[in-house]
């Protein structure tokens, strides 16, 4: 009963930070999200998908902070999504949640988390989502892939450089590549600059904030691509983490 009682009212903190967000949940959409936490918490007990598993640290750290992309984009305008380096589905699957209407493909290179995704898909009865297993570097040189998204999406902990070669092909011109950083990422984002710039994209907002009812600090880089990706881009595998573009 006091375990109901305390998810309650995480509940009720997690639907007043999404208000906060602009964003509110109907029944249905509740209900998923707490089917996701159940399905993460009892996948995690055999793989390693989250070194958080209380309810409301899931609420915040995982659900809030995926949906506070809609501090510096409309979601509404967006039709096509791809969730680089996805892991246990964030943030593509709360988005999918929250934006049935969004196309959504998750890529993840361990097949045992799209295991797990390919369940919570299934158990959420989500639609028009889709995973696929592998690596950016070779779904990228992929003529169904390549450029052909309105945005993409990464929490991966890559640096931005890096990032950046993995996301920025998979986005149509016009369209936008936002990465989940920390909150002290100053110096990772001004490195990236060169990268951003080559790969045929443009830095144009960088938001600053705390995650709510956390010590989190988190920025939210958003990167416009301006241009075609030159096709040698991303180079083959490993290289973009070995040796990111730089001056």
């Amino acid at each position: 009963m006091e375990k109901e009682q305390r998810e309650s009212r995480s509940g009720e903190k997690f639907t007043e930070e999404l208000a906060n967000l602009g964003i509110e949940l109907n029944e249905h959409q509740k209900e998923q999200f707490d089917q996701y936490y159940e399905l993460l918490v009892e996948w995690n007990k055999v793989m390693n998908l989250t070194g958080i598993t209380e309810y409301e640290e899931v609420n915040l750290k995982h659900f809030t902070d995926s949906l506070s992309i809609e501090r510096v984009k409309d979601m509404h305008q967006v039709q096509s999504v791809i969730d680089i380096g996805t892991g246990a589905g964030f943030p593509g699957i709360p988005l999918k949640i929250v934006y049935p209407e969004l196309e959504v493909v998750l890529l993840d290179s361990l097949n045992k988390r799209i295991k797990f995704l390919d369940e919570v898909i299934r158990t959420l009865g989500l639609e028009k989502i889709r995973t696929i297993h592998g690596r950016a570097e070779d779904f990228a040189k992929k003529k169904e892939y390549r450029e052909c998204f309105d945005l993409c999406v990464s929490r991966a902990v890559a640096n931005l450089a890096t990032l950046s070669e993995y996301c920025l092909p998979f986005v149509k011109v016009e369209g936008e590549f936002i990465s989940y950083k920390s909150g002290d990422s100053d110096e990772e984002i001004r490195d990236a600059e060169f990268a951003v710039k080559v790969l045929g994209g443009k830095i144009t907002d960088v938001d600053k904030f705390q995650l709510p009812g956390t010590d989190m600090g988190r920025s939210l880089v958003k990167i416009k691509k301006v241009k075609n990706t030159a096709g040698k881009y991303p180079r083959k595998a490993g290289l973009p983490s070995k040796e990111p573009l730089k001056k």
